[in-house]
């Protein structure tokens, strides 16, 4: 009688042994899954004070777990999530339950990017920001004094922001603070700034780093072309030696207002501090946000006897170095006249 009540205990405990590591066995298997429903690359927010429990449940809301009762037994058995970081998770398709718990974990949350290109203003610059997900936009709560203590320092002489951010792809996390990314931007723009002011060609009509990044600006509005800079940069430095004012369309139309993309006359005889058809010397401010290439060419000009240039119809431009011959390459490549 003991002996075969033994042989039941026995059997019963094999059983139940075999049913937990059956059970242990499929929850491991479970969590090595990938999640359900993944055919492209998603974002999911895990928000402050989430647990294992409620974080399941998002998932299936989600529709990414099909036994999200036993995923969460197999967490808890497994894993134990107990430490998430709250922010937005990239997930991709072929990414395990297990996978995601160590991802939230270790706050490896997605990484946004924004592209903030040269030769845009700041005002493009501030309204592509606006546009931008998960990024928290304090600039646009701060007027432009504010704005610009904010990024360049209390001690900031400057009129405006313009010219004074790097561009480049900055990185972030969800809700990161725009300001951040502005001030890393002045930050990488100053030094390459001084860079290239302490690298500059002798003899250069600039008073000051700050002159060098406004001839840097009207530089980049210029030409788009890398192997024009230096030249542009050249014809520019030799009317200001001359004591010629610049006549740059770009620095003019900075200065209008709603301009509508049609420089008249009309625009050519306004008092703007912009003008550079009436005002001698440089603007007061540089007039778009500017690359390395502008910065070196306008420390480190082309030798030219240039005085003048204008645009030949495919993106480069036609150098002259007397009035009559500027004149015929207008005539030429503007008026069309043969």
């Amino acid at each position: 009688m003991l002996v075969a009540v033994k042989r039941i205990l026995i059997s019963l405990l094999t059983m139940a042994m075999l049913v937990i590591s059956i059970g242990l066995a499929a929850s491991w298997w479970l969590l090595q899954q990938p999640l359900s429903n993944l055919q492209h690359g998603q974002l999911l927010e895990i928000s402050r004070g989430a647990n294992a429990g409620t974080t399941v449940r998002l998932l299936a809301r989600e529709n990414l777990l099909k036994f999200p009762r036993l995923a969460y037994y197999s967490s808890r058995i497994w894993v134990n999530p107990a430490h998430l970081k709250a922010g937005v998770y990239q997930l991709e398709p072929g990414l395990t339950l297990r996978s995601f718990w160590q991802r939230l974990e270790q706050g490896q949350q997605h990484q946004f990017q924004i592209t903030l290109i040269e030769g845009q203003t700041w005002r493009q610059w501030q309204q592509q920001l606006q546009q931008h997900p998960y990024l928290q936009g304090r600039s646009q709560q701060l007027n432009e004094n504010e704005l610009l203590k904010a990024i360049a320092g209390p001690a900031a002489t400057y009129l405006s922001l313009e010219g004074l951010l790097m561009p480049d792809t900055f990185s972030y996390q969800a809700y990161s603070d725009d300001l951040t990314l502005l001030r890393q931007a002045h930050q990488k723009l100053l030094a390459e700034l001084q860079l290239q002011w302490q690298q500059r060609a002798d003899n250069l009509p600039y008073k000051n780093p700050y002159e060098l990044l406004i001839m840097a600006s009207i530089i980049e509005k210029e030409t788009g072309m890398d192997g024009e800079r230096a030249l542009v940069s050249s014809v520019f430095v030799n009317r200001l030696n001359a004591n010629m004012r610049l006549q740059s369309d770009p620095t003019t139309i900075y200065g209008i207002d709603d301009f509508d993309g049609n420089l008249t006359r009309v625009h050519l005889r306004q008092e703007t501090p912009y003008n550079t058809y009436r005002i001698a010397g440089l603007p007061p401010t540089p007039i778009a946000m500017v690359s390395r290439a502008s910065l070196a060419a306008a420390a480190q000009p082309a030798q030219s006897d240039y005085f003048y240039f204008v645009a030949d119809g495919s993106g480069g431009h036609v150098f002259s170095q007397t009035y009559e011959q500027h004149q015929q390459a207008v005539n030429r490549y503007q008026r069309k006249q043969r």
